[in-house]
C-alpha cells in the first residue's frame, strides 16, 4: 500500500454517481477512513502472513467499511476498522480450515492477575527492538508468535491502540489483553535474543 491510495480504492468513487448525497456519503468516508489505510494493511499483513491476502483482507474491511458507514457511531475510527479487518481475517481463516482453533492458539489467561495494574511506560524495550530491527526481521519474528499474542503486539506496539482499544477490537477483557501482551513480549525477547546471538 505504502502511502498511496490502492486502486480499488477509486472504485468507492463510482458508487458515489447516483446522487449528491451518496456523493457526500462517500467523500466522509473517504475522509475518515483513507488515512488509516496504511494501518489497516500493515495489521492485515502480520495477521495474513502474506502480501496478497493482506490485500484482499484490506480491501474487503474498506467495502465493509463503506457499506456501514451510516451506521457508524463510535469515537474512533481506526480501533472500528481493525475490528472490521480482524472480523474479515477470522472469516477467511474459518472458511480455509473448517476446523477446531490450534492448539497454540490456547491459553492460560490467569497470566492476567500477574500483570501489573499501573499504565506501562511509553518506552519498552520491545518498542525499540521494533523500532530498530528492520521490517523483514519484525515480520518474521512476530509471524512465529501465535495468532492472539502476535495481534496485540501489533494493536499495542505499532498502531499505537490503548488496552481498551485493543480489547474491543479483539473482543476480550482488558486483563486479557495485558496477558497477552506480557506473555507475547516474553516470547518475542526470547526469539529477539535468539536472533542477536545468531548474528554475533
Amino acid at each position: 500500500m505504502g502511502g498511496g491510495t490502492a486502486p480499488w480504492i477509486a472504485r468507492h468513487d463510482a458508487m458515489a454517481d447516483d446522487g449528491n448525497g451518496e456523493r457526500d456519503r462517500t467523500r466522509r468516508f473517504r475522509d475518515a477512513a483513507l488515512p488509516y489505510l496504511d494501518d489497516v494493511f500493515t495489521f492485515a499483513r502480520y495477521l495474513m502472513r502474506n502480501v496478497a491476502d493482506a490485500e484482499d483482507a484490506a480491501q474487503e474491511c474498506y467495502l465493509r467499511a463503506l457499506r456501514h458507514f451510516d451506521s457508524y457511531r463510535g469515537p474512533a475510527v481506526k480501533p472500528w476498522l481493525l475490528t472490521i479487518l480482524r472480523n474479515v481475517c477470522n472469516a477467511e481463516f474459518a472458511r480455509r480450515r473448517a476446523q477446531a482453533a490450534p492448539a497454540d492458539c490456547a491459553e492460560a489467561d490467569d497470566a492476567a492477575d500477574q500483570v501489573p495494574m499501573w499504565q506501562e511506560p511509553q518506552a519498552t524495550p520491545e518498542t525499540e527492538m521494533l523500532r530498530r530491527l528492520n521490517g523483514e526481521t519484525i515480520r518474521r519474528l512476530l509471524a512465529a508468535l501465535p495468532q492472539p499474542f502476535r495481534e496485540t503486539i501489533v494493536l499495542r506496539d505499532i498502531n499505537d491502540l490503548s488496552y481498551r482499544e485493543i480489547a474491543d477490537v479483539v473482543g476480550v477483557p482488558v486483563g486479557t489483553v495485558m496477558s497477552r501482551l506480557a506473555r507475547g513480549r516474553s516470547m518475542l525477547r526470547t526469539a529477539w535474543r535468539v536472533e542477536e546471538g545468531s548474528t554475533t
